[in-house]
């Protein structure tokens, strides 16, 4: 069985440490599941099969989104489309920025895709810069971006994301731009979905698994103004793919509680400051963050995560991203007795 190299494994953590777990390693929205999101899945009709079109949710998310409900296609998480989009696709190359969310490149090397990293500069930040537009080549196939990045919470500047876009339909390039984190952070919700009929070769990927605390239900979704992509990638789903109760969640918060993220972000404006003062008066060094989570980097101790298992309290090791290494960490901004447990553990074992 291949190692699990994402947050979020509970049941490793708690059989390591023998007791309840903290788990800071997944960045879900901080008030949880909406109680509107919860009742929907439960009464859920598990007999029928799934809507294989899922036309209620297309219907909830294109109101939502702003965009028409041919441009919308659902998956079960973004997850499943990332791969869908690599073995539909087949890339000979693409390129991807370091650090930035392991499963591009993973779904890329099903294919025998050539990937090139780009790598972001540590001193300002992480930031992307105008370097990456011309690292985008005539023989450039495939392009990822992750705004906010994973795991290093900053915002692509909107202006540079146009001009990414533009240049991929320039020379061609499929462009695939992850916003499932756009809902929780100071970034503009609209995110690039206005642009999709001026950019053909764009494709959006969206999720309720971190805005609504659904990671559990597997519920994501594209949008692309390429119809002929988005029924190729139909083609390459598993039939009902989005299940019963998974659909009637995401109409429910959608139509039900369309604010519960940004009512989180009142709640992360709050105590992404002092989680991030707190960290740094314990002499690490922390990422600005502009979304629900932080990356930071402490030489203090090895093994970080490992130690504070030890206490019950579970993070995310970034030593598995490229451009990082053991060294660096990422917490999720929680509640502000929960991220004080956190602060007092760190305290103890730095």
């Amino acid at each position: 069985m291949a190692e699990y190299t994402h947050g979020g494994d509970i049941l490793t953590a708690q059989a390591c440490c023998g007791g309840p777990v903290l788990d800071f390693s997944t960045n879900l929205n901080p008030l949880g599941m909406p109680p509107e999101v919860v009742r929907a899945a439960a009464a859920a009709d598990f007999v029928p099969y799934p809507d294989p079109l899922c036309r209620h949710l297309r219907q909830a998310i294109a109101a939502h989104d702003g965009v028409e409900e041919a441009e919308v296609l659902c998956g079960n998480g973004a997850a499943d489309l990332i791969f869908r989009l690599a073995f539909a696709l087949r890339p000979q190359t693409a390129l991807v920025t370091a650090p930035t969310f392991s499963e591009y490149e993973a779904a890329l090397a099903c294919v025998g895709c050539q990937v090139e990293r780009y790598a972001l500069d540590r001193a300002p930040n992480f930031d992307l810069d105008q370097g990456f537009v011309e690292a985008i080549t005539p023989g450039t196939e495939l392009v990822f971006l992750c705004t906010p990045n994973n795991p290093t919470g900053r915002l692509i500047a909107p202006q540079l994301l146009v001009k990414v876009a533009r240049r991929c339909e320039a020379v061609g390039a499929r462009l695939v731009v992850d916003e499932c984190f756009l809902p929780l952070s100071d970034g503009d919700e609209r995110g690039l979905a206005p642009h999709l009929g001026e950019f053909p070769h764009l494709f959006l990927l969206r999720a309720f698994t971190k805005s609504y605390a659904v990671a559990g239900l597997r519920l994501g979704y594209g949008l692309s103004a390429d119809a002929g992509l988005l029924e190729t990638l139909g083609r390459f789903a598993q039939p009902w793919a989005v299940s019963v109760p998974a659909q009637a969640a995401g109409v429910a918060a959608l139509t039900r509680c369309p604010r519960w993220p940004e009512q989180a972000m009142a709640l992360v404006a709050r105590q992404r400051p002092a989680l991030a003062a707190g960290l740094g008066e314990l002499g690490c060094i922390v990422v600005p963050s502009q979304a629900n989570y932080l990356l930071f980097q402490t030489e203090k101790v090895t093994d970080l995560k490992g130690k504070l298992l030890q206490k019950g309290i579970l993070i995310r090791s970034c030593a598995n991203y490229h451009n990082l290494g053991p060294d660096w960490y990422r917490v999720c901004v929680r509640g502000g007795e929960e991220n004080e447990r956190l602060l007092a553990a760190l305290k103890e074992v730095l």
